[in-house]
């Protein structure tokens, strides 16, 4: 009897695993059943230093625009979509706003330093878009951006997980927490140049 609830167990927990694993790979959209729901925590009270630190980007400043979140990282297969991401910055920059979160959480690929970061940027892919401070997006460190981010109970619409870099989330033009992407997902991919139109 015991090794027959160890292994029903056992399958209910792998099962488990699998939808977690399929949901953490999959765009996810905004829950809208509480769309008059006020956050607690809204998104436009929320700042980052530069990456210089010589000033404090408040979110505020992008009412009336789209803005992408992105956590990137120099050193990481993915950091090709710059290029992309600097493209997408370009053609829609009169509505949207792309903002950068270097971060060093994932195979240590953002290890360098601010002017470091900096300068990789823009030799390589010419960035122009917005860069923070180095920050972690995940664990006890977590910046409160991404708290609000990946935390329905904050953002009133939905929870995701930041599982590699250049994970995306999409706020909408009222600091609605919009959609998600897994790094997988192409900056000029229609899954998110449709959500710009």
């Amino acid at each position: 009897m015991k090794r027959k609830l160890l292994a029903v167990a056992g399958i209910v927990l792998a099962g488990l695993a699998i939808i977690s694993f399929k949901r953490a790979s999959k765009t996810i959209v905004a829950d809208n059943s509480n769309i008059n729901k006020i956050s607690s925590n809204a998104f436009y009270n929320l700042n980052i230093k530069s990456l210089d630190g010589s000033r404090t980007i408040s979110m505020s400043d992008f009412k009336g625009k789209k803005i992408l979140c992105v956590n990137v990282a120099s050193e990481c297969g993915y950091t090709p979509q710059y290029q992309d991401l600097q493209k997408l910055y370009d053609t829609y920059k009169e509505k949207l706003v792309i903002i950068g979160f270097p971060c060093n959480q994932f195979g240590y690929q953002e290890s360098g330093s601010a002017e470091e970061i900096q300068t990789f940027c823009k030799k390589n892919y010419g960035v122009t878009f917005i860069l923070t401070e180095k920050i972690d997006v995940k664990g006890n460190n977590q910046h409160p951006i991404y708290k609000w981010l990946c935390n329905k109970s904050e953002n009133d619409k939905s929870d995701a997980s930041v599982k590699w870099n250049f994970n995306k989330f999409l706020i909408d033009e009222n600091g609605t927490w919009l959609a998600y992407f897994p790094s997988s997902v192409k900056p000029l991919s229609e899954e998110i140049t449709s959500k710009l139109k």
